[in-house]
This record gives structure tokens, sequence and C-alpha cells, in this order.
């Protein structure tokens, strides 16, 4: 019986009844498929990121190494070259007002990084670096734009259930509006990339190609199940392997996404009060070359820091603090030989500097409870 109704369906869409038939209109009408319309949800809120990062090469002379090999000596110092490298990766939006989401090896905080950001119809946009986690390889970044976006809704996400389909979303290989497909095949994995533990992550079968880091990862209802994150190739012991793909479960993502936005008002709220206090440029952003903000109680938990210091939020390209080495991120704890815990203090320590003078600065990261430390003292020379 269950034969024969199975040839007469077929035998009616052969004949054209199709128009008339809905259950035969649904299974032949590519519009209508579930992973089709999931994909055309979150589509416009996936963007393709492209960054630039000036970093110095040093370049010396084979012909003065065996110059040196032999007099013991070198006749000219090692030559110093900036050099531009760029990455390709992933993210999405997660607020109309321009927040972006996407994996902390896309971004990688720099002295001089730029990223542009492409959304799925072809305009492209700056945006800068907020905040982000390498434990958790997330990262948050903003649209430099004050028009509304789609985008994706974290309130409601993925059950992340074993065998629901998937479908991976962003720039695989540099090509935008790229997608694969596959099923959840496992949950609470751990890898470790660069000797960096991650764990608690979701695995998939779904292809994730170079350029799909920081791209949604969802299910067929359009809910994000994770961010793309990494791949795996071979096994620790060298095995080759297919249809491996990990990505950051929804769950996290939504609790970063949280902290980030802490942060951001944050840094909103400082720039605003440094504008009313003192509309004129300051003294380390003058001499130096660096925007600086109090490290507050709230701001030194989100960031994970002990509590001291002010924290650089930006460098200029090209300027001492540049040349020194400074990265955005890092706080400064001492100016000379006095420690400094407010912006206030330190531009009244910077007053009296003048152009050509060197001033010592101790800056780095002292982690919450003092489990680790990364302090040097930079010498840098007032412009």
């Amino acid at each position: 019986m269950y034969a024969a109704q199975a040839y007469n369906l077929r035998a009616r869409c052969g004949r054209g009844d199709c128009e008339r038939s809905t259950s035969c209109f649904a299974q032949s009408d590519p519009a209508s498929e579930p992973a089709v319309l999931a994909v055309a949800k979150v589509l416009p809120a996936v963007v393709n990121i492209n960054t630039e990062r000036v970093v110095r090469r040093t370049v010396r002379d084979p012909f003065e190494d065996f110059y040196a090999q032999f007099f013991g000596y070198n006749r000219v110092r090692p030559r110093q070259i900036r050099q531009t490298l760029q990455s390709l990766g992933s993210g999405f939006i997660i607020d109309p007002a321009g927040y972006i989401v996407t994996n902390q090896h896309v971004v990688e905080r720099a002295a001089d990084l730029k990223i542009h950001v492409t959304t799925d119809d072809g305009k492209t946009y700056n945006a800068h670096y907020i905040s982000g986690d390498d434990k958790t390889d997330l990262a948050f970044i903003k649209i430099d734009a004050k028009e509304p976006f789609p985008f994706i809704n974290l309130d409601n996400i993925s059950p992340n259930l074993l065998g629901e389909t998937v479908i991976v979303v962003g720039n695989a290989v540099g090509y935008g509006s790229s997608i694969s497909r596959g099923v959840l095949s496992a949950v609470k994995r751990s890898i470790t990339v660069d000797d960096i533990e991650y764990k608690d992550l979701v695995q998939t079968d779904a292809a994730i190609n170079p350029g799909n880091s920081g791209g949604p990862v969802i299910d067929i209802s359009g809910r994000l199940v994770g961010i793309s994150s990494a791949k795996m190739a071979f096994t620790p012991q060298g095995v080759p392997t297919q249809g491996l793909g990990f990505a950051i479960p929804a769950e996290v993502v939504r609790d970063s996404v949280a902290r980030f936005k802490k942060i951001a008002q944050k840094q909103g709220a400082g720039t605003k009060e440094a504008v009313a206090s003192n509309t004129s440029t300051s003294n380390s952003e003058r001499l130096f070359g660096m925007q600086l903000q109090d490290l507050s109680h709230e701001l030194s938990d989100a960031l994970g820091y002990a509590q001291g210091g002010v924290v650089i939020t930006a460098v200029e390209p090209g300027s001492p603090a540049d040349e020194a080495g400074v990265e955005r991120g890092l706080v400064i704890y001492r100016v000379g030989k006095t420690d400094v815990n407010s912006v206030t203090q330190l531009e009244k320590l910077l007053g009296s500097v003048q152009s050509g003078t060197s001033v010592n600065f101790t800056t780095g990261a002292i982690r919450a409870n003092r489990q680790s430390q990364q302090v040097a003292t930079l010498a840098m020379t007032a412009r």
C-alpha cells in the first residue's frame, strides 16, 4: 500500500500536478529548505574581517655575519624594517550598534592594527578593537559607523544536541558568504593549539577552512551553536584526520560578550570624562602618542589585571610609544621612579617634560592574585 501511495505521488509530480500539491512543492522548492532559510536569516549579520598589522624585522647583511665571524665585530648595526602583515577572518554582529564578536587570534592587539570589516551587502567599514581574551580566543570589536546593523540575537541560542544539523558561515579562504554543512558530533572537547589548551569546545564535521575563524556556526533555526575556532588536520601523533572542526560554544560567547560590553561602557565613560576635563591634547598623547585611561576596579576585574597603574587604550602609529614597542591594553605602573595610579597623576609627572627628553615607563601586565606578571621598563624620547 505504501509503495503504491509513493508511486502515485511521483506520478502526480511527473504530470505537473506539483503546482496544485503542497506536499510536492515543499519537497521540490529549495527556497523552503530549513537550512536555506537559516542562512538567509543570519547572513546579513556575518562580516568578513581584514586586518593589517605593521611589525618590525631585523635585517642583517650576510656579508656582515661573515665579517664578524673572522674579525669579531660588525661594522654596521643591523637594519630594522617595517613589514605589513595581513590576515583574514570572520565575525558577526551581535548588536544593532555594530558590535562584533570574533576570534582573538583574528584581531590580535597591536600598536598599529587596522581593522576593515565588510558586510554581506559589500559595504566596508573601519572598526576598532575593544577587548579580548586569550583563554577563550574571543575578541570584541566595533564598526565605526552610526547606522543600525542587522545582528544575531544571543538571547536565544541553540541547545547543541548531538546529531543536530549545523552550518558554518564565514569567509572561507577569502571567499565571503561561504557556508558548509554537517552535524554536531561532540561536545566538551579539549584541544591544544600553540601550547594553549582550549576546553569545552563543540565538535563538528562541517568543513572549517582558513578564513572561517570567528564566524558563526548555526543550527537550522538560525540560532547560534558557536564560533568557528580551529580544525584538526592531524592528531598529536601525526595521523591525518577528517571532519574534525571545533567551535567555541554559544554559552561561552554570550557570557564573554556580556563582559566585553561592560568594558566598552567603561571605555566610553572614560572618554567622555577626559573630554569634559581637558579639551586639549594630553601630555601623554602629545609627547609620546599614548591615550590612557584609569584602571578602575570594574575595568581591572573585567581585564583580569591586578589593581594599580593606568591602562593604555590607544597608541599612535609611528609615535615614540609605538617605536618603543608599547601595545594597546598594557598598563603603565611607573613613570621614572614614581608609581602611578591615575591618569591625572601621570599627566602631572609629564607636565615638565620637554621635547627630546628621555622618560622611563614601566609597563606590562600583572594578573590578578599575582599569578603571572610581565613587566619591563621602556625608555621613550618625547617628540
